[in-house]
């Protein structure tokens, strides 16, 4: 028998489901209402936008254009993501400068959370390569900045001409999993972010 092609398309989606699944149902809605992004859903509604924003990631999307036009051309397919709907290219655009990045920071929280509930083992991981050796769970540190649009500049001005954030973040070695993420103007030293950061993790 002949091996079938799996429409590359189609396998996106069907990891962007799955994906999903995993974030409650009442969560997106809820938080929506305490952080103040359903006041501004219109036509665009919170739950397609985060849909919209996790298919960025899985498809590696590189412009908003990449994004609105796969949306829009697997309509269907997003359909059957619990009735998301594919944005225009203004409305997506829109959505992403309006409605406050808190809702983002806690769905992420939120689904982690929920996550735990339904598998502890979860959050605790298994060592991975020479980490196995280790009786309490290792930390990484690090930080990594990103560069923003010129008009940025008001609020993260990095260097004379450019415009950047800095993300400081904790990781779990056994799980992989961020333990703390702090996002700041790139200017701030590591030193200064240093004690948050690393802020609960256990000593011995």
């Amino acid at each position: 028998m002949k091996n079938k092609k799996l429409n590359p398309a189609k396998s996106k989606f069907t990891v962007l489901k799955q994906i999903c699944n995993f974030i409650p149902g009442h969560l997106v809605s809820k938080l929506a209402r305490e952080t103040g992004a359903a006041d501004k859903a219109r036509d665009f509604s919170n739950w397609s936008h985060v849909v919209a924003l996790l298919q960025a990631q899985v498809a590696h999307s590189i412009s908003l254009n990449d994004v609105c036009d796969s949306l829009q051309l697997n309509r269907g397919a997003l359909a059957e993501i619990r009735g998301a709907t594919p944005p225009s290219r203004n409305g997506l655009s829109h959505a992403n400068k309006v409605r406050p990045a808190a809702m983002a920071e806690k769905l992420s929280w939120g689904v982690l959370e929920s996550l735990g509930q339904i598998s502890p083992a979860f959050l605790k991981g298994r060592a991975r390569g020479r980490a196995h050796r280790f009786k309490v769970p290792i930390h990484l540190v690090d930080t990594t900045v990103i560069e923003l649009v010129a008009n940025a500049m008001d609020w993260a001005k990095h260097r004379r001409r450019k415009a950047a954030a800095k993300t400081h973040l904790r990781l779990n070695l056994q799980s992989l999993l961020p333990q703390c993420v702090i996002v700041d103007t790139a200017k701030e030293h590591d030193n200064l972010r240093a004690r948050e950061v690393c802020a609960g993790g256990q000593r011995r």
